[in-house]
């Protein structure tokens, strides 16, 4: 059964190297499934590692002018984007939930966040500039200059490509470097639709490049040498097989990876509002995000009715067909997901978890799809798997603890560190507790309002390093040169 995948217009062309938009690579081909249903969508024509080449070729060969293009033109370029993106955001929602089965409802701030990445940093294309440094040991002028790499390597996950992808594009692209990028093939149909409209906005030939494909793709873009920098986002595992990949030829690599983000609720907060953020943890992105709040450390003496409210609220989450716009949450990636998470809360209640709400999966209308129930763990020890262990599914463990110290001990014991979340009403205690946080990003009362291009996103640990977004996102993709000049 499940929920059949409405007559949705697919993007044209599945790769873009240079000015050539292409129906199909040279590769295998994949048959992309639509999880709400099990169907198939539609095979693709996957790229080689002969596609990656001539993509890098097309790049390199546009570097020369996009790097020397004056920074109001590559800003006025991002600022139409921009603009094609807004005015086309109908085209690309429906294009959100066939891939992966993201809720209708989430679209059109996908496409006004894609937007909105551009013309944040299309307004830095024209403000680079660098510094001149006073120094000593003799009369010298010395500045340092800020350099783009040249071509970067864009691989994004499928729980969230448009958003990925823009995350990265937008301050690769502003500072003044051409970009190869890859969709996934799981979740391809956003990114494919991204790269139609930058072609339509009228970027020059090259300097976005597109290839659709799996992990044979992107090992081909680590080990080429002709890309100066890869930027990854997703998993810790492939993280790793990229890592020592590129270390043969120390090539630079960026990574935001995966999370256990702490959500800390205090006696004195906001019992509703943190409740609500709470869930939002196993709700957001149909519990398939890396930052989500899934890991909820709560003070005792509040304990058992935050428990019993993320039961009641759970209880009003809708999951069903994507394409409903009532629908709160839809389907994961896959059957294969679909049972490793299943594998891992069976563990967790066998640990001793006590299982609120949720638990099985969904049956009935949801048997044909890849549909799994908000589930909400409680009396969860700190040290087991799932306690410690990244669900990516829509699930989230509560743990009580009894004093501050206790809540930053637990929050820090981890691996990871990508995000923490800190509910409280005491404002000493909110720069207190936040201030120890291990993690990348802390928000105080908040469950994803600070995720903007504005400010800086990574994480500490085994949740990646470098960041994206902010001033610090752009200096990810320059490289710095130092200029000493003799005045004697």
């Amino acid at each position: 059964m499940g929920f059949r995948l409405p007559d949705v217009s697919l993007p044209e062309f599945a790769h873009l190297i240079g000015d050539s938009a292409e129906a199909a690579g040279t590769g295998e081909t994949f048959a992309h499934v639509y999880p709400a249903s099990g169907e198939v969508t539609r095979e693709i024509r996957l790229a080689s590692a002969d596609d990656v080449d001539r993509a890098v070729g097309a790049a390199r060969a546009a570097q020369p002018a996009w790097r020397a293009m004056p920074g109001d033109k590559r800003r006025d370029l991002m600022l139409r984007l921009a603009s094609v993106i807004e005015a086309r955001a109908a085209e690309m929602s429906p294009l959100l939930s066939a891939e992966n089965g993201s809720i209708l409802l989430a679209g059109p701030h996908m496409s006004a966040d894609a937007a909105q990445k551009f013309r944040y940093f299309g307004g830095w294309a024209d403000k680079l500039e660098g510094r001149t440094v006073p120094t000593w040991g003799g009369p010298a002028h010395d500045y340092v200059a800020y350099e783009p790499y040249g071509t970067i390597g864009v691989i994004v996950p499928w729980n969230g490509p448009l958003f990925a992808a823009t995350m990265v594009m937008a301050p690769a692209l502003a500072a003044g470097n051409c970009i190869v990028l890859k969709a996934p093939e799981t979740a391809p149909w956003s990114i494919m639709k991204l790269v139609e409209l930058i072609r339509l906005a009228g970027f020059p030939p090259g300097v976005v490049n597109l290839v659709t494909g799996g992990a044979d793709v992107g090992a081909a873009m680590v080990e080429h040498p002709g890309i100066d920098k890869i930027e990854f986002i997703g998993s810790g595992a492939t993280a790793k097989t990229i890592l020592a990949s590129a270390a043969r030829s120390l090539k630079p690599v960026g990574l935001e990876l995966g999370g256990k983000s702490a959500v800390l609720v205090f006696a004195d907060a906001n019992l509703q509002a943190a409740a609500k953020r709470g869930l939002s943890g196993a709700v957001s992105a149909n519990g398939q995000g890396c930052v989500n709040g899934t890991r909820l450390l709560v003070e005792r003496a509040i304990y058992e009715p935050y428990v019993e409210m993320l039961k009641a609220m759970a209880a009003h989450v809708k999951v069903g067909d994507p394409f409903t716009m009532d629908t709160i949450m839809g389907p994961v990636i896959s059957e294969a997901a679909l049972d490793r998470i299943h594998g891992m809360v069976t563990r967790g209640t066998a640990e001793g978890a006590r299982v609120v709400c949720g638990g099985a999966r969904m049956g009935g209308d949801h048997a044909g799809g890849a549909f799994y129930p908000v589930t909400v763990l409680a009396d969860v020890a700190h040290g087991s798997e799932i306690a410690r262990t990244e669900v990516f599914g829509p699930v989230i463990v509560v743990t009580p603890f009894d004093s501050e110290e206790e809540a930053i001990t637990l929050a820090n014991d981890t691996d990871y560190g990508l995000g923490a979340y800190v509910h409280t009403t005491d404002l000493a205690r909110a720069h207190r507790v936040a201030g120890q946080m291990m993690a990348g990003q802390v928000q105080v009362n908040g469950s994803g309002e600070a995720m903007t291009p504005c400010v800086p996103f990574g994480g500490m640990k085994h949740s990646g390093h470098g960041r994206l977004g902010g001033i610090e996102g752009l200096r990810e993709f320059q490289q710095v040169r130092n200029v000493w000049i003799n005045l004697q």
